[in-house]
């Protein structure tokens, strides 16, 4: 586990300087993964590693799709998830969008834009609620411009998950 918490460190730095988090990052830390598990329990220590691989890489990405986040943090989720399997990257993933969600929230705040946003969606409550329709408002241009390096958030989660492993059962 230090080895992947030196790692997220590393796309962190990258992340907040490069706006970006390397391919040699992401696939380095995935073999590790693959690699540590297929020596320590064997093929079925490889599963495990290929299942939280592909559990990581399919929690974030349909963020991905849908232009949320780039294809680095896609990886790095992966990679986490080489390294934890499966449940492990899932509590990740639920720590990391409660931090992503915090952060959003500061970003917003941040850049003043937090009071806006929320009108904004009050807006698209009220809609709902009383007409029973489904309206969407485009955010401003200043938001959409907002860039949040979301390796950070994904770090954090991962390392609480680490870090509370004992308390969440799995």
């Amino acid at each position: 586990m230090v080895i992947l918490c030196l790692a997220l460190l590393i796309g962190v730095i990258y992340d907040l300087r490069f706006k970006k988090i390397p391919n040699w990052l992401t696939f380095s830390m995935i073999i590790a993964g693959l690699g540590y598990h297929s020596f320590t329990a064997g093929f079925t220590g490889l599963l495990s590693s290929l299942g939280g691989l592909g559990t990581g890489i399919g929690l974030l990405l349909i963020f991905y799709f849908m232009g949320g986040m780039g294809a680095g943090d896609v990886k790095l989720m992966g990679a986490v998830g080489s390294f934890l399997g499966a449940k492990g990257v899932f509590y990740a993933f639920l720590a990391t969008s409660i931090i992503g969600g915090i952060y959003a929230i500061i970003t917003l705040a941040w850049s003043g834009d937090l009071k806006i946003t929320l009108k904004r969606y009050g807006i698209m409550l009220k809609t709902l609620l009383f007409t029973r329709q489904l309206s969407y408002i485009s955010p401003t241009e200043k938001v959409k411009a907002l860039k949040m390096p979301y390796g950070v958030a994904i770090a954090l989660g991962t390392m609480t998950t680490i870090l509370f492993k004992n308390i969440i059962l799995y």
